[in-house]
């Protein structure tokens, strides 16, 4: 069984890459993809880019080169202080659901709705597997919107006041794989928490002072599936 792995950015790309075991590449689509091991499976490792539209493409074509039997999305996050305790900075955050906080289609759709599907799209894992990995679970809100804004955290709060976190991919990722009926797993870490004065300062610190083990847990994640 072929785990897919998807980043947005090369810092969480260098983060991931030592933990693949006999890696090899492969081009498609314009997109290098990593191929090994990790955590006892078959895996492959890609960068999408930023926002939603390179995550499209990127999802899309990791799925129809690969044909993996689950996507991982795995990165950065920013937390949005909901949750009792809220996500602080270098906590894992597992989606329960994922929505998009900035889409529209008009009548017959909620708010953050993509026309035709549901207005948010679970990602089940087995409970077992869930409290093994130790993370805060609960809604990612996703869209095209770097989030430093203390507005735009009050903006998309009031859409959702259960999102434990947002980014800037996971939506448009499980909404391609929901397209291609591939399940679809989001592993995020806290980056940084937007309601909070100096989020931007702490979003920059956060690459020098990150340490590998978060991103080992996809690794634990891989040998628990």
């Amino acid at each position: 069984m072929k785990i897919a792995i998807i980043v947005a950015m090369d810092k969480e790309l260098a983060l991931l890459r030592p933990h693949i075991e006999n890696e090899s590449t492969v081009e498609a689509n314009g997109f290098t993809y990593y191929c090994g091991r990790m955590g006892g499976r078959d895996v492959v490792v890609g960068k999408c880019g930023i926002g939603k539209v390179n995550a499209a493409v990127g999802a899309l074509t990791l799925i129809d080169t690969f044909h993996p039997a689950m996507v991982v999305n795995t990165g950065v996050a920013g937390g949005t202080g909901a949750g009792n305790p809220p996500a602080q900075v270098l906590d894992l955050v597992l989606a329960s659901e994922i929505a998009y906080h900035d889409v529209w289609c008009g009548p017959g759709t909620e708010r953050g709705q993509a026309a035709g599907f549901p207005a948010r799209f679970e990602c089940p894992l087995p409970l077992e597997i869930r409290r093994s990995l130790g993370a805060r679970e609960g809604l990612l809100a996703s869209g095209d919107i770097f989030v430093d804004d203390p507005a735009d955290l009050k903006r998309i709060l009031a859409l959702y006041p259960d999102a434990i976190a947002v980014d800037m991919e996971s939506a448009a990722i499980a909404q391609v794989c929901a397209l291609k009926d591939v399940p679809f797993v989001c592993l995020r870490v806290v980056s940084d928490t937007p309601g909070e004065g100096g989020n931007m300062a702490a979003y920059t610190d956060f690459w020098s002072a990150a340490p590998e083990r978060t991103f080992e847990s996809v690794g634990r994640l891989l040998q628990l599936l």
